[in-house]
């Protein structure tokens, strides 16, 4: 397989992108217009603070270790739960 031939795929599917940016859902909020995964991003890190304020009334945020690591990944997991519950086609 030649060189030619490993970036025809690429090639093709970045033609094909800018086709794709009106699958995103939109939603109309008091008249402005937002992108879907905006809306499940606020919600991902208001679902994560509200855990921690539950953590730290628990007394078990000091189990929880590297805090730098897992708040992040807490975030984009009810961001990825938030979009998928809500906006999957």
């Amino acid at each position: 397989m030649g060189p030619s031939r490993r970036w025809r795929p690429c090639v093709a599917l970045s033609c094909l992108a800018p086709f794709a940016t009106g699958c995103d859902p939109v939603l109309n909020i008091y008249g402005s217009f937002f992108p879907a995964w905006v809306v499940s991003l606020v919600a991902g890190i208001a679902l994560t603070v509200l855990l921690r304020v539950v953590l730290l009334a628990g007394r078990l945020e000091s189990q929880l270790a590297p805090l730098v690591l897992v708040y992040p990944s807490l975030a984009f997991l009810f961001t990825c739960a938030t979009w998928l519950l809500f906006f999957r086609s």
